[in-house]
């Protein structure tokens, strides 16, 4: 007679059981889906207020990317004396500053169109500091000279930049 009311209590805790796993599972699977969904939408409110600030950032980076252009660049910077030296040095000052007003839009863009900027804006240098290098350049309207003739023979080095972050934008969309 025990075994009979053991098997019979048995027999009624059984479909309690199975009917509180099932509730349990759905619980958990409801309140799982709830936090994806919570989370979705917080990662849509995110990218919807944080758009216009990297839009701006990658407008700022190719305002910098223009403004560096060597062919641009000569234009606005204008040699004070015709010493080259002084002048190289005033056009790297130049870039410089601009980079330096540029520096908290990193935050916005990849670290890769940070790193390709950067380089773009190194190479520029470089190429101011080599053209200062040549024999051939004796003061400073050579010196421009030289570096405008540079750049009708290859593509300034900000043009990579700038390509790589049209491409980068239009994958914002």
């Amino acid at each position: 007679m025990e075994i009979e009311k053991i098997f019979e209590v048995f027999l009624y805790a059984v479909p309690s059981l199975i009917t509180g796993l099932i509730a349990y599972y759905f619980f958990k699977e409801h309140t799982k889906n709830e936090d994806g969904r919570r989370r979705f939408l917080l990662k849509k409110d995110i990218q919807v207020n944080a758009l216009p600030l990297r839009l701006q950032a990658y407008e700022r980076m190719t305002l910098f990317l223009e403004r560096i252009t060597p062919s641009k660049l000569l234009i606005r910077v204008i040699p004070t004396s015709s010493n080259k030296e002084a002048y190289e040095s005033l056009l790297i000052q130049s870039i410089e500053q601009e980079f330096e007003h540029n520096l908290s839009q990193q935050i916005y863009v990849s670290d890769r169109c940070w790193s390709i900027t950067t380089a773009a804006k190194n190479a520029t240098i470089q190429l101011i500091r080599k053209a200062c290098l040549l024999e051939k350049t004796d003061s400073a309207d050579k010196l421009r000279e030289v570096i405008l003739t540079e750049m009708m023979e290859r593509r300034p080095p900000s043009d990579a930049a700038l390509s790589f972050i049209r491409q980068e934008v239009s994958e914002l969309w």
